[in-house]
């Protein structure tokens, strides 16, 4: 069992794409502790395949990637945020190169691939793992380095603020069965999104909002929390995890296809398979609720047949590994897919230097709402924002008071409990971690309206009243700064996990679905049945601090 240390300069809470970039990208002489709660490279990013957008192509100019960026965007993008993520893009690129990152070429020259709404081919990628690719080559460049410490399977609880300045001052970290105050003069958080508030997701086991419940709790601002994308295509088989089917397997020429053969997609939108995600999400959505009998399991088919076979091959050999792995010949047959929560375009605003509302904290990638996404994100912006956003760090300014003193020792607590209260209080966590996304998905999935999320929110409240009520919650709640904890009762560090991460996916769905209550409109990632239209006096963010919601005004150049 190692101790840790109980200082850093700058805590990361987080190990994916934008967490890693991060920690490189901060000064080297700082201490730097990156926080994670499995091992590394275990996270979203490790799973995006269809790339990284840069404008480096002959054809092509940040002016054009900010136009697209924009269009994706539904009128609710940053101006400023875009321009700033266009423009940085290529020396980004040129610096995941550098540091070993290998995409696939043409000869000497970058290979480029077009995704929907992208007016040129601008699409860097790796085959179709370009997030392993990324992560892989970050992280070892991470576990190089002296002045970064990695803590893993380490779980970030809560952010530790000074009471007279609320400047956050550390977090408060569950590791190897005890619960430690770890200082720093800044914390990122890095934590990625929120899809396992989603019964039917893209994203990993891990994603589970932590770093937008922790942040919102310590009351930082947060920005557009109903703007979710949903990915049009996900494999959707019994049995099997909800596998993303890249876009970019649609721009080589795939089609979607229903029961008969037929491509439905031009039903809805001229582009076909090719509109916007939230366009072909709904079209499929809306398809299979008028032929479907239950819409839990319903299907459509991507057909990668027209593909031809060499190019599937060279283009995709993961998604034929996994397809393979499920029984399907891609070759040969149709692949069943249906719609999926990919990626949360809301998070805790921030600004260019990804600072937040609370000194000392900062957030960086699907954590955090930088602007640039607006609505709706445009393929392959994900990865680039971690990065163009992480290189910023390397300016952080940390306020040049001594941390390094002495933290007074308070005396350990031990939380105790006997094994059939502690059984029973297990069963009710485990109750709420499963009941929880599928009344998400049904009242705040793609389709949403006014009735069905008023019943939603008082079920999540009377939730988080049983939830606040478990032993366990009234314990951790009642801890004071600093008192560290010890835990003797059996599985402490999955069941204590179990308990963070159900507090976390309670709240971000209390969020999501108020966002979603407040927004009468639909725009972008947020469609609501009984207000189907964009309306202009919506063209604002939503925010949200503690319990209260309000409109703000976009920003512009």
């Amino acid at each position: 069992m190692t101790d840790i240390p109980l200082q850093f300069d700058v805590l990361v809470v987080g190990a994916g794409a934008a967490g890693l970039y991060t920690a490189l990208c901060l000064p080297e002489s700082l201490r730097v502790g990156l926080i994670t709660k499995e091992t590394v490279a275990l996270s979203a990013s490790d799973w995006a395949q269809g790339g990284i957008a840069a404008a480096i192509a002959p054809d092509d100019s940040p002016a054009l990637h900010i136009e697209d960026t924009l269009h994706a965007g539904a009128g609710l993008c940053d101006i400023t945020a875009v321009e700033f993520l266009a423009q940085k893009a290529p020396s980004c690129i040129q610096s995941l190169v550098n540091l070993g990152v290998a995409f696939d070429r043409h000869g000497q020259t970058l290979a480029l691939t077009l995704e929907a709404a992208h007016s040129r081919h601008r699409v860097l990628h790796a085959a179709d793992t370009t997030g392993r690719e990324v992560t892989t080559t970050l992280t070892a460049q991470v576990l190089r380095r002296q002045n970064i410490q990695v803590i893993q399977q380490a779980l970030a609880l809560s952010l530790w603020l000074e009471p007279e300045t609320n400047r956050c001052q550390g977090i408060s970290l569950f590791y190897q069965g005890k619960i430690t105050w770890v200082k720093a003069q800044a914390v990122v958080l890095a934590t990625g999104g929120g899809g396992q508030v989603f019964a039917q997701t893209t994203n990993p086991a891990v994603s589970t909002g932590d770093g937008v419940a922790i942040a919102w709790r310590a009351g930082a601002i947060l920005r557009d929390l109903e703007f979710v994308q949903f990915h049009p295509t996900a494999l959707t088989k019994p049995g099997a995890d909800r596998f993303l089917i890249s876009e970019a397997v649609r721009g080589e020429g795939a089609h979607l296809i229903d029961d008969t053969g037929r491509r439905f997609a031009f039903d809805y939108h001229p582009a076909g398979e090719l509109a916007p995600r939230d366009v072909v999400s709904r079209a499929i959505f809306s398809h299979l609720q008028s032929t479907a009998i239950d819409l839990a399991t319903a299907h459509v088919w991507l057909d990668m047949r027209p593909i031809p076979a060499d190019k599937i091959q060279q283009r995709f050999p993961n998604i034929v590994k996994v397809c393979q792995h499920w029984g399907i010949d891609v070759f040969h047959e149709p692949i069943p897919v249906a719609p999926a929560a990919h990626y949360w375009m809301g998070g805790i605003a921030t600004d260019l230097q990804n600072q937040t509302n609370i000194p000392g904290l900062y957030a960086v990638g699907e954590t955090a709402s930088t602007g640039v996404h607006g609505a709706n994100r445009l393929a392959s912006n994900s990865l680039l924002e971690c990065i163009v956003f992480g290189a910023q760090l390397a300016n952080i300014q940390l306020a040049n008071e001594n941390i390094h003193v002495q933290i007074p020792e308070l005396p350990l607590r031990k939380f105790n409990i006997d094994a059939s209260e502690w059984y029973s209080q297990k069963n009710q966590l485990a109750a709420l971690r499963k009941k929880l996304p599928r009344l998400v998905w049904q009242s705040a999935g793609i389709c949403r309206e006014h009735s069905v999320l008023a019943e939603a929110i008082a079920t999540v409240e009377s939730w988080q009243q049983d939830f606040a009520k478990l032993p366990l919650s009234q314990f951790l709640l009642s801890l004071r700064p600093q008192e560290p904890v010890s835990f003797s009762f059996p599985d402490a560090e999955q069941q204590l996990r179990l308990w963070a991460e159900t507090g976390n996916l309670l709240d971000v769905a209390d969020l999501i679905l108020k966002s979603a209550a407040f927004r009468t409109e639909s725009r972008g990632g947020h469609y609501r049945l009984d207000y189907p239209q964009p309306n202009a006096l919506w063209q604002v963010h939503t925010l949200v601090q503690k319990h209260q919601w309000s409109k703000s005004s976009l920003l512009k150049s």
